[in-house]
């Protein structure tokens, strides 16, 4: 059960049991208060995801937006806009099959420091589909059983940037970019405290988790299929219907998210910030 705070300056609205909220009150082309964004961080920390709709703001407003909750960092993969690097654009186009991170993933659990959060501004959306989901992985860790939990104490993932079925959604931005694809690991464990809020949340995804640290990939399949299954369960999750202007902020320590890619013929633009996070423990 999630908190239910009072908040002064803004409007909270849950869309789901499990996690989402939408924000209302707030334009962020506008320079906010110091108080307004310290609810909109809270409402961030309490409902894991945040929604804006309506927005009409430049990359520039977007960015400056973005630096009031944390440092924005390059994408690994893919270039940033021409007048603003630290914006990257995610985009499907009418003749691609295949979207951008199309499967349920934390992001970029592949780098030694993965972020903290993203943000991500729709400027294009199909007339139907394109929605994202999401997942509470609080939720999902607390709803195990304790024999797993003590099984699951100490065990650390190895993720990978070359997992087959999510650098195939890449593949075809990267080398339209002119770029190559370059292989990123990293370790992590598979059960994390979450640094501000002390909450215990499931690590782990099909994107990018290829084994358990000491373990074989065929002894590790199946711990991490089941875990996989159980991350996603429909109880845990909420969606996402996208109009232009709307602006998501996910916090990547403790939900996933899987763009459902459901709109082929149509264009799909988005404009994605990563903020920077530290180690996960």
């Amino acid at each position: 059960m999630r908190e239910m705070r009072n908040y002064r300056h803004i409007e909270v609205r849950p869309i789901a049991g499990a996690l989402g909220a939408e924000i209302h009150g707030v334009d962020i082309s506008r320079t906010l208060d110091d108080d307004v964004v310290a609810e909109m961080r809270q409402a961030f920390l309490d409902h894991i995801v945040i929604f804006l709709r309506d927005q009409k703001v430049t990359p520039l407003q977007q960015l400056a937006f973005a630096q009031r909750f944390g440092e924005p960092i390059e994408y690994p993969q893919l270039k940033g806009l021409p007048e603003s690097p630290l914006i990257t654009p995610v985009v499907k186009l009418e003749d691609e099959r295949s979207n951008f991170g199309g499967i349920w993933h934390s992001d970029t659990t592949y780098l030694p420091v993965p972020p903290m959060g993203s943000l991500l501004l729709a400027r294009e959306v199909p007339p139907y589909g394109g929605d994202t989901m999401f997942a509470n992985q609080y939720l999902a860790y607390e709803t195990l059983s304790d024999g797993l939990k003590k099984t699951l104490e100490g065990l650390v993932g190895i993720s990978s940037s070359a997992k087959a079925d999510v650098s195939k959604t890449r593949e075809d931005s990267l080398r339209k970019a002119g770029q190559a694809l370059k292989v990123l690991t990293a370790e992590h464990p598979i059960v994390r405290t979450h640094p501000e809020t002390g909450r215990k949340a499931l690590y782990t995804s099909d994107a990018h988790t290829s084994c358990i640290e000491g373990w074989t990939e065929a002894e590790s399949l199946p711990l991490l299929k089941f875990l996989w299954e159980h991350q996603t369960k429909p109880e845990f999750t909420c969606r996402f219907r996208w109009s232009v202007g709307s602006l998501a902020f996910w916090d990547n320590r403790c939900g996933m998210h899987n763009p459902i890619n459901d709109y082929d013929g149509f264009r799909r633009v988005m404009h994605r910030i990563t903020l920077a996070g530290g180690k996960p423990r």
